[in-house]
């Protein structure tokens, strides 16, 4: 499938760019701090696990529709940030809802933000893009299978990235944790979060 010539520096660009400050580690940021571990890991997972619809978007070439049509993008880059500027209000309007005395079962279930970080990771038509001219730097033609190399890079991507984001989520939620026990802390992580989310929102519906 891959070289080990493919694959390595591949690997290396992936890490640093995943390290990088940017939308995503923001997000994982804050969510880790205003949710607790086990919600901050399980919302890094899922933008990791999402940059497998760029993958599969990359394999087919719908990516390659999207960056050609303006029209498409912008859409995309509109529904993208109001989505962020969604789950931004949200955060902000239930501020300090959940307390040291509330039970585990009244949070939102890891299961459900990990899928609100796919869902976040999959609508970022910027993330489409990077997919569309990152991936294919690290194709080698004259091996064949264009699509599979696509494929394993993709998913390579995916899975050091799930790796970086759930340790992010991890130590993050165990600021959050060690935050909560302060009076009033609860109001202000989740109101932090939100200002993140509602800033990348506007940002993506405003960049050109």
């Amino acid at each position: 499938m891959l070289t080990p010539e493919q694959f390595f520096p591949f690997l290396l660009a992936a890490v640093v760019l995943t390290m990088s400050p940017g939308p995503d580690n923001l997000m994982v940021l804050g969510m880790g701090m205003a949710k607790g571990r086990r919600r901050g890991v399980a919302f890094g997972l899922g933008c990791a696990f999402g940059c497998l619809s760029h993958t599969l978007l990359a394999v087919v070439g719908v990516s390659a529709l999207i960056a050609a049509s303006s029209t498409a993008f912008t859409v995309l880059k509109v529904a993208g940030g109001l989505y962020l500027v969604k789950l931004g209000w949200g955060a902000w309007r239930h501020a300090g809802a959940v307390s040291l005395a509330t039970t585990e079962s009244s949070l939102e279930s890891p299961a459900r933000l990990f899928w609100k970080g796919c869902l976040a990771s999959a609508i970022n038509p910027k993330v489409v893009l990077f997919f569309l001219s990152f991936l294919p730097q690290f194709v080698v033609a004259s091996h064949g299978a264009v699509g599979w190399q696509l494929a394993a890079l993709g998913v390579t991507f995916t899975l050091q990235a799930a790796l970086l984001f759930g340790l992010l989520g991890y130590f993050a939620g165990a600021i959050g944790q060690w935050l909560s026990r302060k009076p009033r802390a609860g109001v202000v992580l989740d109101r932090a979060a939100g200002t993140v989310f509602i800033a990348l929102g506007l940002k993506l519906i405003v960049s050109r």
